[in-house]
């Protein structure tokens, strides 16, 4: 049964105010797939633009998007996130990979934070770099791992 619907089938959002809270964590990433002309500029691990350093603005967007993302999901709860950390590595495949860490006390679970960071952050990049190619890719944006709360979860690597 989906928690998001109700006994009537309507779209409701879950109560949590009886839940025990908990550590919770979670572990998403985006890949972003980089043609050669975005490669070709890229200096010291970032690529400059006259928009700024490219993967320095999409950490501090991803960071920004987490935080509010109950302002952009429907039944998300609002959360204060006790922690957000984002990553960026280029891989020899040409690829950006955003790693987005989140962690929180709290009676509901993190991982929607931790995949809209890795998210935004990914279209962040798109949307700096558009100017040198429209053949960026964002690829795919997947829960990596989640922890507190009914169970932990790890997945495929």
């Amino acid at each position: 049964m989906l928690s998001h619907i109700d006994k009537k089938n309507q779209p409701t959002m879950v109560d949590v105010g009886g839940k025990e809270a908990s550590q919770r964590t979670a572990h998403a990433q985006a890949i972003v797939i980089l043609p050669e002309p975005v490669r070709a500029v890229i200096e010291g691990g970032d690529i400059t633009t006259p928009k700024g350093p490219v993967f320095h603005t999409a950490i501090i967007a991803g960071t920004l998007a987490a935080k509010k993302t109950h302002e952009l999901i429907p039944f998300c709860h609002p959360i204060g996130l006790d922690g957000c950390k984002i990553d960026i590595e280029l891989d020899d495949r040409g690829r950006a990979i955003i790693d987005c860490r989140t962690n929180v006390f709290h009676r509901t679970g993190i991982e929607m934070e931790a995949l809209t960071g890795a998210s935004v952050a990914a279209l962040t990049i798109y949307d700096m770099c558009k100017a040198l190619s429209h053949d960026i890719v964002i690829g795919e944006v997947r829960l990596i791992s989640k922890t507190g709360g009914k169970s932990d979860y790890t997945g495929r690597q």
